[in-house]
Formats: structure tokens, C-alpha cells, sequence
């Protein structure tokens, strides 16, 4: 008896998550017009620098693949880039005349041109990947999804870093992890860069 039990499970279990598994989320959409937002994924974020992140080069070459597809797309691709840092990571490095965002405040549309952009493009959805997870990416997802726009939130093409709570040391994969939680079915769609054509 359960042997069968578990056996139900297993096929429950595979049978409600094949879908998920095998489905693609399709940027090129008609009635969808879709941009991608690249966070600050700069060079102060990697080893050795002022603020160093928890796998930022595992972070960063996922951004780089959907930063790839977008242009195989002939998509928008919009960099946003914090004032006062160190300059925009090689793998996500702007092409001539990609939009390049300089933002003052963790949400990037906040002292920025970033919402009449989007406007004059008539984007609707808006895919969103960088660093920190827990500070820009959740920022501007929040004031993204305030402005109306759809958000897909590219979960391992953004990464954090540990964090202090009083006495308490919360790791990075938990900030990550929670933060992500936080925004998905309500702001956002988390989302894996493999599920993206």
C-alpha cells in the first residue's frame, strides 16, 4: 500500500510540474511589447571589488545569455546603471545605441527617464534581471508592476549578498531566495533563463 502511495505521488508530482518543466515563455509577443531591464551589474559587485556579491560571474553570464537572445530578437535591451559606481561588468556591456540608464536611487525609475522610455517604446512587459536582488531588482520590480507594466524576474541572472539583523547573519542564497518569493505571483513571474525563446 505504500509502495502505491508513493508511486501516486511521484506521478502527481511529475504530472504538475511537466508543464513548468517543458514551457517556454516567448519574449517576441504581438500583443506584448517586452524590454529587458539589466540592473547594475557592474564591476564593484565582482571580487575584488568595493562590494563584492555571492556568485556575481554565475549571475552575470545568465544576464549575458538573455541579454543575447533579446538582441537575437531585435528586442530592447535598456542598461541601468548606479550613479557613482564603477563601470558596467564586460559581460553585459552596452552596444551602440542600447539605452544606458544612470539612476540615483535603488529603483530605476525614480530621478529618471526610464518610465517615458518605456512609454514611447509602448512596452507592456518587462523582463528583469541583476544585482542585487534584494535592493534594485526588487525596487524596480515593485515600481514597475505600480506602472502597469508585466514583470518576469530572471531568477539565476541576479544574486545578493549576505546581510546582517542584529546579531544574525542571513546568507545570500536565503536573501535571494526570499526576496524572489516575496515578488513572485503578485509584482512578478520568476522565472530560470532557460525558459525564455
Amino acid at each position: 500500500m505504500r509502495k502505491i502511495i508513493v508511486i501516486s505521488w511521484v506521478i502527481f508530482f511529475l504530472a504538475g510540474h511537466s508543464t513548468f518543466a517543458q514551457g517556454k515563455i516567448r519574449i517576441k509577443n504581438d500583443t506584448l511589447a517586452t524590454a529587458l531591464l539589466i540592473i547594475d551589474i557592474q564591476d564593484f559587485y565582482f571580487p575584488g571589488g568595493k562590494l563584492p556579491l555571492a556568485n556575481p560571474e554565475e549571475a552575470s553570464a545568465r544576464a549575458a545569455e538573455v541579454e543575447k537572445l533579446f538582441r537575437d530578437r531585435h528586442l530592447p535591451v535598456i542598461i541601468i546603471q548606479h550613479a557613482g559606481g564603477s563601470p558596467i561588468h564586460k559581460d553585459v556591456a552596452p552596444l551602440p545605441g542600447e539605452k544606458v540608464i544612470t539612476k540615483p536611487e535603488a529603483n530605476s525609475f525614480n530621478g529618471t527617464d526610464l518610465l517615458s522610455y518605456l512609454t514611447s517604446l509602448k512596452i507592456k512587459r518587462l523582463v528583469i534581471c541583476g544585482m542585487q536582488t534584494q535592493m534594485c531588482v526588487e525596487a524596480t520590480t515593485r515600481a514597475a508592476y505600480d506602472y502597469g507594466f508585466k514583470c518576469l524576474v530572471v531568477q539565476d541572472a541576479c544574486t545578493a549578498r549576505n546581510l546582517k539583523y542584529g546579531d544574525r547573519t542571513i546568507l545570500a542564497a536565503d536573501v535571494h531566495a526570499s526576496t524572489l518569493a516575496i515578488l513572485n505571483g503578485y509584482y512578478a513571474k520568476v522565472v530560470n533563463s532557460k525558459e525564455l525563446e
